[in-house]
């Protein structure tokens, strides 16, 4: 029976081979794709949020419509351990959106459960602000996060 992260790890191997995944995850799998709820990131990123109980299309769907909203240019793996049933992920990725053709590298972390050598919960992490951005296409983000100071502007 494979750990955990070499479960973890193959599922990243081949994430849009919908019956790879299937052989790694339970059919009631849950997926959480960069937060557990924001209405205004899953506007941008129709993908994101919690697929709680969803089986392995949602990660498959969720990597197939990645490739279609960016070019992947790397996805480096730099760490991978697991104890248990637990595993995590850490690396990197660059991506180039197709629309606009803005470059983001960003650190992602991913966290998995697993159980009889098969994945009941995944949870990918990137740096969301930064992939968004890629998207952008005008107009001005003003934020207000200093209590000390005033507004940022983007």
């Amino acid at each position: 029976m494979f750990s955990a992260s070499e479960v973890l790890s193959a599922i990243l191997e081949k994430p849009t081979d919908l019956e790879h995944v299937r052989s790694l995850v339970t059919d009631d799998v849950t997926y959480v794709s960069l937060n557990y709820d924001n209405r205004d990131l899953h506007s941008i990123m129709p993908w994101c949020g919690t697929h709680e109980h969803a089986g392995p299309e949602s990660i498959v769907k969720t990597f197939v419509d990645v490739g279609r909203y960016w070019e992947v240019i790397s996805f480096e793996p730099q760490a991978a351990f697991g104890s248990g049933e637990y595993a995590a992920m850490f690396g990197r990725f660059t991506y180039r959106s197709t629309v606009m053709k803005k470059l983001v590298t960003t650190p992602f972390a991913v966290f998995a459960k697993v159980k009889n050598g098969r994945c009941y919960y995944l949870q990918f992490m990137e740096d969301s602000l930064a992939t968004s951005a890629s998207f952008k296409s005008g107009g001005q983000w003003t934020f207000r996060s200093d209590p000390d100071g005033g507004e940022v502007n983007f």
